[in-house]
């Protein structure tokens, strides 16, 4: 089963999109999940020593909308395994006349949809407690059916590729029902210049057992065998400087620790550059091998390729970010005035500008919070999402056992979409029910509003249906705060969190294009190389030259802590390009209202029936243009000028 995305955490680590090595492009409801960063590591940091018996009902989710119980699970499971058989039958046939392959077709997603609603009971039965093995059994029994339908059904893909496409062209005007199936067997058509022939793709799906060596190298190093720095804060407390650690402590308010923090953490990767550089540019070759291979000119284009995004669009993120950067100067300017400090370092910037308001909500508070922030969506959303809210969509409350984090899965198509999340009763919690409850509208919608086939979106647009919300909540929640620090502490927030996510995560995407460049030029790439390269573009961004921020010289080696440069292959750039998408469709609903809404609604209740960035295009926006950035970066100033103000009336 295609492993499509298993989850996703905000700002870091994450696992992107894959093939397996049968070659089957199949995308899955199940993965679509989504996890927060900061949730994680505070949905971790408290005890969930509460037992699920003991928590009300309705703070859980009911997973008897998907399976009355474990007996029609078994039940269901044994006729899935018949339905694969069945798809077993068409082998070889499928050219044979549109009857033939529309009816292979219909059975394949048939048992797929049913595959995905079992495997959803089993995953979602087995979060609820991980110390219960029997639970932990159904998730193993639905992995290995998975893989049986996988191997199974991998015949499909190459036999559909081998079709003439004026046969196929026939097949759809001989058939209309084939429509249903028109956007799965395009996305198949449209990389036969990048497939190979049975024997070649053979031998190059055996080089994938070597291709993770370099990832894996990575992991066991960074992870494991790195030498640790340990040091002394100033308050006497002794840390071994993990890339957890550095993560809890570099925000901390006493400047001389931040800076300790980032130079011990850094210049103890220096020592690693060469070692770290040869295996980076091990895995930048293998990319560019796997790339020739199937006859595309770059590395950038073989990945982008998986979601038909031409490299114009990472080259428009990459200029409409240079052109955007006085907006990231004047946010420097205003982080180094609000920190009272004469020189603003690279050391400085996690640091937040606001100091921490204690803002607490009980589960109801945070539900009538976010659909009041989203009354902008328009009725029908809202009364959606307090549908769900009412009748146990969302399992809310930590406890014993329970998968730490958040996640949203709408694998279930015929039943409803579920949310996973661990509340504490802070804004975190309710920014993050926020943002899962912006995926789990989108696979309602999805779901509702396209057939099976068509109703699974890819990661391009899911992340502009969740931090849409995360905006019209941060708008509420600053017009509704009850003093200037609160709106303060809620305008830095949203503030750091646009410059870490557009600013930041560009800038990793274009230190990973330029290095990628390198490879494919025939040029000898080093880890001190890459170091410079690094470097260099840190100082554009933050304005070294400029005096905005110093960037000192040991955050060179900044890139040995990316594990996206080791892990993947251009994925960081979406995370960029999802929020400014986002936050100027917002934008655009609040100023402009219904009509708005209703374009966005493309994008909703498209799932997978077009492109992403045709569904961008239809919900307003044009995405090879510069408009998402120019109202982005408009709000940022707007946010700014909001602080401005506070500041201001404080003096």
């Amino acid at each position: 089963m295609d492993k499509r995305l298993r989850i996703i955490i905000k700002y870091f680590y994450v696992y992107p999109p894959d093939i397996n090595k049968t070659g089957n492009l199949m995308k899955s409801k199940q993965i679509y999940i989504f996890t927060s960063l900061i949730l994680l590591f505070v949905a971790t940091n408290f005890p969930q020593d509460l037992q699920r018996k003991d928590i009300p009902n309705k703070y859980k989710w009911n997973l008897t909308d998907i399976y009355k119980s474990r007996q029609d699970w078994l039940a269901d499971k044994d006729n899935i395994s018949k339905k694969i058989d069945e798809i077993v039958k068409y082998k070889g046939h499928l050219a044979e006349s549109p009857d033939q392959l529309l009816d292979a077709l219909k059975t394949f997603f048939d048992a797929y949809k049913s595959f995905s609603r079992l495997s959803d009971y089993a995953s979602r039965i087995s979060d609820e407690d991980l110390n219960i093995s029997d639970n932990q059994a159904l998730l193993q029994s639905a992995s290995t059916l998975g893989t049986e339908f996988s191997e199974k059904t991998s015949f499909l893909n190459p036999e559909i590729l081998k079709i003439d496409p004026s046969k196929i062209e026939m097949f759809f005007k001989e058939m209309p029902a084939l429509a249903e199936y028109k956007m799965f067997i395009a996305d198949i058509q449209r990389l036969r210049a990048h497939t190979l022939s049975e024997a070649e793709e053979s031998l190059l799906a055996s080089f994938g057992l070597i291709t993770d060596t370099p990832v894996n190298i990575y992991n066991i190093f960074n992870n494991a065998e790195q030498p640790r720095v340990k040091i002394s804060l100033s308050a006497g407390e002794k840390v071994d400087l993990t890339s957890s650690a550095y993560t809890k402590y570099r925000s901390t308010s006493n400047r001389d620790d931040r800076k300790l923090i980032f130079s011990s953490l850094f210049n103890n990767y220096s020592k690693f550059q060469n070692t770290m550089g040869a295996d980076l540019t091990g895995k930048l070759k293998v990319d560019f091998v796997y790339a020739k291979d199937r006859k595309y000119s770059s590395s950038m284009e073989a990945a982008l390729s998986s979601v038909n995004v031409p490299v114009s669009v990472y080259e428009n993120l990459v200029q409409q970010i240079h052109k955007s950067l006085p907006t990231l100067y004047r946010v420097l300017d205003l982080k180094k005035k609000l920190l009272g400090v004469d020189t603003l370092h690279y050391y400085d910037l996690y640091t937040s500008i606001a100091k921490k308001v204690d803002m607490k909500f009980t589960v109801d508070q945070g539900e009538k919070i976010i659909l009041d922030a989203l009354k902008p969506m328009g009725k029908e959303y809202t009364t959606n999402l307090k549908f769900a809210y009412d009748n146990r969509w969302v399992d809310l409350m930590p406890s014993e056992g329970k998968k730490s984090g958040a996640y949203e899965s709408g694998a279930s198509y015929d039943v409803h979409p579920y949310i996973l999340t661990n509340w504490n009763g802070d804004y975190e919690s309710v920014t993050t029910l926020a943002h899962e409850s912006g995926h789990m509208m989108h696979s309602y919608y999805s779901n509702k509003n396209q057939t099976y086939a068509n109703s699974q979106y890819p990661i391009f647009v899911a992340e502009i249906a969740s931090t849409i919300n995360e905006t019209l909540l941060n708008n509420y929640m600053v017009k509704n705060a009850k003093n200037d620090d609160e709106r303060l502490f809620l305008l830095g927030n949203y503030l750091d969190l646009l410059r870490n996510t557009i600013f930041r995560q560009t800038m990793f995407a274009e230190f990973e294009w330029e290095i990628h460049k390198v490879v494919e030029k025939g040029e000898p790439l080093t880890g001190e190389q890459m170091s410079s390269i690094y470097y260099n573009i840190v100082k554009t961004y933050y304005g070294n030259d400029q005096g905005k921020c110093i960037v000192d010289p040991y955050i060179a080696y900044e890139w040995e802590y990316i594990p996206h440069f080791f892990n993947y292959t251009y994925y960081v750039y979406q995370y960029a390009t999802s929020l400014i998408y986002a936050t100027a469709f917002a934008e655009k609903i609040v100023n402009e209202g219904q009509p708005a809404v209703d374009n966005f609604y493309n994008i909703l209740k498209g799932g997978y029936s077009d492109y992403p960035l045709n569904l961008i295009k239809k919900a307003g926006i044009d995405p090879l243009s510069s408009e998402a950035f120019e109202i982005t970066m408009d709000k940022m100033n707007k946010v700014m000028d909001q602080i401005d103000q506070i500041i201001a009336k404080k003096k």
